[in-house]
């Protein structure tokens, strides 16, 4: 019996220690919260601190992010602010000698903002609205702020994801409301369709709305003479391959290739209207 205990025992130890946690790890859901709280503490303090050292036209673009983003995107922004990271939401530095042109939209459109900068290297400034832009009702809530100083020479915009579930009158309604204001800057406006959705999973989001409100619309734009840059169509061929399974996001090739296709359409409709 003595032999098999010291037989035994070594196992047992061992089967103690592996259970253990790593070092640093949480053991519970306090201490997991008392370490995000310490994290994220450190986090905005060396944010505050990168921001302090910003001239002034930047640190006035952060404090519109700061009122702006919420509270997903906002951390994130904070995190790859302090580790140097480009996004989307970089303050941009207009070259006064190019156009300037201003992306509204929600997460696809800020999915693909990096790759329509890329596109339009040395052809124009490409900012971007300073939000997830949602829906049209968070769009007439937030415009004023989302066009600044209004100086625009282009304005490319969507809402619709968002929109799935508002009523058809309602969004067109909304629509007019906008693109009355952002016509009033003197800027070309140029409407994109809104991509893709899949019938998901877990139910929240269904293919059909999107063709619907694409419709929609479409008549509205029409109606004011607005152009439409086909995201719908273009990227529909592709979604097996680009379009994240169950999701409506989309993987790197996918924004990539919706990017070039937005800075396409932008610089054909930034080019001189013949007489």
């Amino acid at each position: 019996m003595k032999l098999l205990h010291f037989l035994l025992l070594p196992s047992l130890l061992l089967g103690q220690t592996s259970s253990q946690p790593p070092n640093g790890e949480p053991t519970n859901a306090a201490e997991a919260a008392t370490q995000k709280a310490k994290a994220d503490a450190e986090v905005e303090s060396k944010y505050q601190a990168l921001v302090a050292q910003l001239p002034p036209d930047q640190q006035a673009w952060e404090r519109v992010l700061q009122d702006q983003l919420g509270g997903f995107y906002l951390p994130i922004h904070k995190r790859e602010k302090i580790a140097k990271r480009s996004s989307a939401w970089d303050f941009v530095q207009d070259d006064p000698k190019l156009p300037r042109v201003l992306l509204i939209g929600d997460s696809v459109s800020r999915g693909y903002t990096q790759a329509v900068r890329k596109a339009m290297a040395g052809k124009a400034n490409v900012h971007r609205a300073p939000a997830n832009c949602g829906p049209t009702a968070s769009g007439l809530k937030n415009i004023e702020v989302w066009l600044g100083d209004g100086k625009w020479d282009l304005i490319h915009f969507n809402f619709g994801i968002h929109d799935r579930n508002t009523p058809i009158a309602d969004y067109q309604q909304r629509l007019e409301q906008l693109i009355v204001r952002m016509q009033s800057t003197g800027a070309k406006l140029l409407w994109a369709s809104s991509t893709p959705c899949p019938d998901t999973k877990d139910g929240k989001y269904k293919s059909a709305p999107i063709p619907e409100r694409n419709a929609a619309a479409a008549v509205v734009m029409k109606r004011h003479g607005v152009a439409i840059d086909d995201l719908f169509t273009a990227i529909t061929p592709h979604l097996a391959t680009m379009q994240n399974p169950d999701d409506v996001h989309f993987n790197s090739q996918g924004y990539d290739f919706l990017g070039e296709t937005v800075a396409k359409a932008i610089e054909a409709a930034l080019k001189p209207s013949a007489p």
